[in-house]
């Protein structure tokens, strides 16, 4: 009876050790989202004065990977801006692959919706615009030769845009952060 006792509480803390072992791996290999971060964003002064129907805005995102055991793979990104509800231009960033702790800075320009570009052109004349920024993609994480499952990641930011075209206000960096429900419900359709 002794020794039936002694093996059963052996058999416990056997499994006991291997579960709280596997918590630890768990927590110490789950992969952090990468950051998205709009460093620099710019409307050319000639854009703003010449009073014409087309515009352009050019901008400068960083992607971060701050995970150490992971690298991403991203499948094409869709980088949207929005001026109030209406879509300002949108870009499509490539499918591409990141190195664990990596940093990627993507420079590109988007051209300007002809319709929403004279109420943009107005709002920055006269003081600043708000834009809305939404980044949508998808990415896998491969760790320890692993690839995951396809995860959805949608982010979103807002810009504020001054009378010289670039990022008003004290911050000149802004930090894409996750979308809020209504926003992800009324752009998800968009992405797939």
């Amino acid at each position: 009876m002794c020794e039936t006792k002694n093996f059963y509480l052996w058999v416990l803390q056997f499994f006991g050790l291997l579960g709280l072992l596997a918590l630890v791996l768990w927590l110490a290999l789950r992969p952090e989202s990468p950051e998205y971060t709009i460093v620099d964003i710019t409307i050319p002064k000639s854009d703003i004065d010449n009073g014409g129907q087309n515009g352009s805005i050019l901008y400068v995102l960083e992607i971060k990977n701050s995970n150490k055991d992971s690298s991403i793979y991203y499948d094409d990104t869709i980088l949207r801006f929005y001026y109030g509800s209406d879509t300002v231009g949108e870009k499509t960033i490539p499918s591409f692959h990141q190195g664990r702790a990596k940093t990627r800075e993507v420079t590109d320009s988007v051209d300007v919706n002809p319709r929403v570009w004279k109420a943009i052109r107005n709002s920055i004349s006269n003081a600043t615009a708000e834009l809305k920024v939404a980044l949508l993609t998808r990415l896998r994480y491969r760790t320890w030769g692993v690839k995951s499952k396809h995860r959805g990641l949608h982010l979103q930011g807002k810009l504020l845009v001054g009378s010289d075209g670039k990022i008003f206000g004290k911050k000149k960096k802004i930090k894409l952060r996750r979308a809020s429900k209504k926003w992800r419900s009324t752009r998800q359709r968009l992405l797939y």
